[in-house]
Order: C-alpha cells, then structure tokens, then sequence
C-alpha cells in the first residue's frame, strides 16, 4: 500500500467525499467503457492491492484494498470477493473497514487448522487475517489480526491488537505463511522507507518474534512493500526447489513507476539467503503490481497461484473509468525453470480461464509481408490469442489488437534487437496522464528461433505471457468500442506465421 503518491491525506480524503458524488450513486451495469469482461473489478468506487488471498472450504477468497466511499484512493478498507473457480467472482459485503483510529491496509489471511490462534467457535478452523493498521492522524502503521468463523462472511478483529508494533511511520503488508518444519507460523513485512523486509515467527499468530531481515538488494532505487515468500518446484528437475521472494517497489521499476521484483534462494524458517543480489523483474510491463499468492491451496492441486493490481501509481487515480477505479489480473501459477544456468520465475494463466473459451479460429503456415487482416471472425474485445512467428528475414513480426482505423496496441519481436515489446503508445485515451503512453520490452531473447506469445486481450487491457511465460506484459489500455480489429504483420522483409489461434471469450458477468 503506497503513500508516496500521496501529499495531504486529508486533502486527499476530502476531495475524495466531495468530488465523486455521482459516481459513488452510480450503479454498476458491467457493459460500462473499459469495464473488464473477465478480470475481476468492484462493482463500484476505487480498488488496488489484492489482500488475504486464501483457499478454504472449496472458495478463493479474494479481499483488496478498496474505497467504499470514492473512486480515489482513501478510507482503505478490505473489500472482499469469493469463487469456485477462479473465473467467476461473487462479490461480498465489506470485510474490514476502517475505524475512526485506523485504515486497514495491505496483508493477508490463512487457515488457522489447529486452531493456534484460539479463535474456533466450533470444531471447524478459523480464517485469520493479518494486516497493516495505519494511523493517518499518528504517522504510524503496525500490524493487527482479524478472525472468522463462517467462512470469511465476517471479521472480528482481535481485542489485544496490535500484534507487532515496533513504532515506525511505515511498517506494513504483512504476508504469513505456515512453515511446516518447525511448525510455526512466519511473517514476511516491510520497512518500505529501508528497503528492508522483516521475517518474524509465532505459534499462536498473536505473539511474535523477530528472526531476522533482508535487504537492501537488488533494486532499491523506490520503496519496498507488498513482500511474499514461497517455495516452488524447478521444471524439469525432480524433487527440486527453491524459495522465491517477492517485494514490489513504488517506483523506479523497469517500466517506469511502481513494479515488482524477485530473488531466488533459500529459506531455513529464520534467514533468506539469495542465490544472486541481481535485479530479476517480475514483469516488463507497466502495469502489474503487488502481487500475492493464495495461501492453503489444496496438496493435491499443488500449484503456487497469485494475481496483481493491473495499475501503476504513476496514474492510478486517473484512469477513465467510472464507477469503479481498479482492475485485478488473471490468476496465473507458477514456477520455476532454469535458464543459462539461473532460475527465472515463470507466470502462466491457470487452466481454468479456458472455461471461457467459446468461438475458436485458426489459420496456419502463412507467409507474412506487410499488414494481413486475418478476417472478421477473429476481431474482439475479449480475446485469448496464441500466436507462434518465425521471424524469418523481418525486421520486426507480430500482431496488433484493438485496431481500428486511428487505434491498436502493438505487440511485437525487434529481430535486431531480439527483443520482445508491447507499444501502446496509439491504444486509444492517451492523454488523462503524461506518463501513461509508452513502449516496453524485455531483455534480449535471441532471433534465431521461434517466437511464442499467449495474450489476453479484454475491453481495457492486454496481458502477454511470452516464451511459454518466461517474459510477461500486463497494460491498461483505453480503446474505443469499435476498435475491436486483430491485425498480423511483417516489416522490413518477409516472415513466417506458424499458427495463429483466436478464442471468443465470455464474459464472467452475465
């Protein structure tokens, strides 16, 4: 949860209740100009930071940073959803709200299964919150606890709150994790203004313990928040893994703004020990932050699945939606795989987005020179594409989205380079932020092999998983209606489409 774009609270606050009248009254039709189809957004006013992701009892709880009050950031509360899928979202009632003292702010929840806490009312474990409380009148954040027993439908904070409380102005996003071995609870949480992250421990998620910290490493250059901490298997190599660990960083990302980061290494349930103090980006793109992961996933189902805030605080209070401000990402697992000898994340879109799949097109084995329209049938708003390139002799191969005449948002191989790019810099409304127009790319692939892209475009974003996910672009984009066009294309010599394949997708609002 940053405060950096943030001058005046109050002022902010008070702009806030006056400004955004008519928008709160506003009620939510999900066919509204840029409203996502298959991401999950709030039915009104703002969102950022996904919170308390936990899997229990058949539902993924989905709660967030959410202003129930206004369409900018302010009066931060947990907003909360749930789904049996990870597609289609029910939206519940207000979680936690905030108090006359405190704002609720970034953290996340488990499932309590031996009832360590005390919290159990009944023979059925509770789900316990973890969060930041921040004192807007006081300069100082510190960490509190919130238990339920009915699945999550309602939230008692705990009566000796704080949990931890070290007396700093910013202190938060506390992310907690059961670590097995010792059985023992672990916190995760950080000193954004150090560029540190704490790990404490307990056994009872009420007492704490400091263990040790982490940082400053890697890129320091904007503060640390939003950490997570987990353990993932490496592709291809039985019975190995490693532990990743996550901080996103206000600004000064690879894209411009805020973004994330991660290092890779060990954990022994006190230290953090890195396998490199390089800068390994999460992302490429501008607009994916403060991701985290489910806890309590089923052993059976075994994978790692987070999703980020599809925004950037450099614009993030003015983007042109009305009357919600703040968009989720899909849900993606992940992994590890070993590349030129170093582990690099990899992020896929979970299987169960292909229950949107509807109308399927194909074509294949096709000579691109110039521009190739591949015919009305694969146009969109709501598409998922996977598109394999041989760049052959081009200069520059792949597609465009959202086209219409003036309008597309351009996703591409530079074979000089052997970079991989996304340029929105014509995607539709440019002009509400100076910083939001741009182009991205990514670090160097090669360009002699093929090119592999799986995109997810809905009515105001794109989302590339790139070589099979090793590269990913998440952007807001502001097209208009009619702007529903795909295009292929080849410059500077000829090229190779492998295969293009084009699905209808659904909406998860009907």
């Amino acid at each position: 949860m940053s405060l950096q774009v943030r001058t005046s609270l109050a002022v902010s606050i008070l702009f806030i209740c006056l400004g955004d009248s008519q928008s709160i009254a506003q009620e939510a039709t999900y066919q509204e100009q840029y409203r996502p189809q298959f991401h999950f957004s709030p039915a009104v006013n703002w969102m950022n930071d996904p919170n308390g992701m936990v899997y229990y009892d058949g539902e993924y709880h989905l709660l967030y940073q959410h202003n129930p009050e206004g369409i900018q950031w302010g009066h931060m509360s947990w907003g909360h959803a749930v789904s049996t899928d990870l597609v289609h979202w029910t939206h519940l009632p207000l979680a936690i709200p905030e108090t006359d003292s405190t704002m609720a702010f970034s953290g996340s929840a488990v499932v309590d299964w031996q009832n360590s806490s005390g919290f159990a009312t009944s023979d059925k474990p509770p789900l316990v919150a973890i969060y930041t409380a921040h004192y807007p009148n006081q300069r100082k954040q510190n960490q509190y606890i919130a238990y339920s027993n009915d699945r999550g439908r309602t939230w008692t904070p705990y009566e000796n709150n704080p949990v931890i409380d070290i007396g700093m102005a910013d202190f938060r996003d506390p992310k907690v994790f059961w670590y097995a071995p010792e059985e023992k609870w672990v916190m995760v949480v950080a000193l954004p203004l150090e560029r540190k992250l704490h790990f404490y421990a307990s056994v009872n998620l009420k007492d704490w313990e400091f263990l040790s910290s982490f940082g400053p490493s890697g890129n320091a250059d904007g503060i640390w928040e939003c950490p997570d901490l987990f353990e993932l298997k490496v592709e291809n190599e039985p019975g190995v893994s490693r532990w990743v660990l996550q901080v996103d960083q206000g600004s000064e990302a690879i894209a411009g703004g805020s973004g994330g980061q991660y290092f890779v290494g060990y954990f022994d349930g006190t230290t953090f020990t890195p396998d490199h103090l390089d800068t390994y980006w999460l992302e490429y793109g501008r607009d994916f932050y403060a991701a985290v992961s489910w806890s309590d996933i089923p052993a059976e189902d075994g994978r790692r699945i987070w999703l980020g805030w599809m925004n950037n605080w450099l614009y993030a209070n003015d983007l042109p939606t009305h009357p919600w401000r703040g968009v989720q990402s899909i849900p993606r697992s992940l992994t590890l795989r070993r590349t030129g000898g170093e582990l690099r994340l990899i992020q896929r879109p979970v299987e169960e987005l292909q229950i949107l799949r509807r109308d399927h097109f194909r074509i294949e084995d096709q000579l691109l020179t110039g521009t190739m329209d591949p015919g009305d049938a694969f146009g969109g708003k709501a598409l998922e594409i996977l598109a394999e390139f041989q760049p052959g002799e081009s200069e520059e191969v792949g597609l465009r989205v959202h086209v219409s005449d003036d309008e597309a948002t351009i996703i591409g191989f530079d074979t000089q380079y052997g970079e991989i790019f996304v340029n929105g810099r014509r995607s539709g409304n440019i002009d509400f932020h100076p910083s939001f127009p741009g182009s991205h790319r990514g670090p160097p692939q090669g360009n002699d092999g093929p090119v592999r892209l799986h995109i997810f475009v809905d009515w105001s974003s794109i989302e590339v998983f790139a070589q099979d996910g090793s590269l990913v672009f998440t952007h807001r984009i502001f097209p208009r209606m009619e702007s529903d066009r795909i295009e292929l294309y080849a410059k500077g010599g000829p090229a190779h489409l492998v295969s293009l394949d084009v699905w209808k997708l659904d909406s998860i609002w009907k």
